[in-house]
């Protein structure tokens, strides 16, 4: 990325160093593109990181060990792994509580470093997670796409019990991997929210057991399915003011709203809140044990990511397809 709102640029770049003994490269195979990277190209994050340009981004990133440093051990060259996407010291206190994605002295590929939409990338044999027998390119989207759905879902399956309701808002790179989670991690009924109608059937196919039609009156379709109570909790992924406000508009007494997808304001009056005991969290991406649940989950066969594979020089191609909101599951760029 030469310049922000512009298309981004195949160039050939120099070869990646190892700078110090924890370091690592990996040669991509596949690096999942998100809609983080689509405000990434936008500047949204230009004042949060203060990267340079030109940079590469990509954040979804699995392949093969390439190169090790001197202080690495328990992977080799050719290993197969996927990467978190956090560069983390291990030692501060968040580090210490398992809390990787706020380290003290975070680094992130393909945000505020070179990322991988290339066909190597650096990382800390401490963001490596081991990926055998697993397709790489199938997989590389649990890295950020699954991450995130995990760690929301875990949030929002505290409030479940057996007769609860989950809602789902938003069936695309995330959503879908949320509603295979759910199933497995909560034993609440899951209602699958978005406005295309072949989002709502592959909710379906991965077991939401109601599906809503948003180009309706989403709130009062909630509503009907719960018998006039709300929901439980509900999973904003898409996170623009129509659907933070029908997320929180279709709470019941008790219930959560998660918020994954940023854009909108959250507007709550305190007393509705403080009268209904509402809780509203925001959801970042997952830590290290919730990237290796992951994995381990997609080796039992019970999650899997639809994905879309791409060359890396339709990288643009890819990201207005994105913006569009004609992509279904997970673009993968394969260097």
């Amino acid at each position: 990325m030469f310049e922000y709102h512009k298309p981004l640029k195949v160039v050939e770049a120099d070869y990646p160093k190892i700078t110090r003994p924890d370091q690592v490269i990996v040669r991509i195979k596949g690096a999942g593109v998100c809609h983080t990277d689509l405000h990434i190209q936008e500047g949204m994050w230009h004042e949060k990181t203060n990267v340079r340009l030109p940079y590469t981004p990509g954040h979804e990133n699995a392949g093969t060990i390439e190169e090790v440093g001197e202080g690495v051990e328990g992977f080799k060259k050719n290993d197969p792994v996927i990467l978190h996407p956090a560069v983390t010291d291990g030692t501060c206190r968040a580090c210490r509580a398992g809390e990787d994605m706020h380290c003290e002295n975070l680094g992130f590929p393909g945000l505020d470093r070179d990322g991988g939409f290339a066909e190597f990338v650096v990382t800390s044999v401490r963001s490596l997670v081991r990926a055998d027998g697993l397709d790489l390119t199938e997989i590389a989207p649990l890295a950020d796409a699954g991450l995130t759905a995990i760690r929301a879902v875990k949030k929002a399956a505290t409030n479940s019990y057996p007769g609860a309701f989950i809602g789902v808002v938003g069936v695309g790179g995330l959503g879908h991997i949320a509603i295979q989670l759910l199933r497995h991690m909560s034993n609440a009924s899951i209602i699958a929210v978005d406005i295309v109608e072949s989002k709502l059937k592959l909710a379906e196919q991965f077991g939401a057991h109601y599906v809503v039609d948003a180009k309706k009156d989403a709130v009062k379709s909630i509503l009907e399915i719960t018998k006039g109570k709300g929901v439980n909790a509900i999973i904003d992924f898409v996170g623009t003011q129509a659907t933070h406000d029908t997320c929180y508009k279709s709470l019941r007494k008790g219930g959560k709203f998660v918020i994954v997808g940023y854009g909108g304001m959250i507007n709550a009056r305190s007393i509705d809140m403080i009268a209904s005991e509402l809780t509203v969290e925001g959801s970042l991406v997952g830590n290290y044990l919730e990237l290796a649940d992951l994995v381990e989950l997609a080796r039992q066969g019970k999650v899997r990511v639809v994905t879309n594979k791409y060359p890396l020089d339709r990288v643009n191609e890819v990201l207005e397809s994105l913006k569009g909101g004609g992509l279904m599951g997970r673009a993968v760029l394969t260097p």
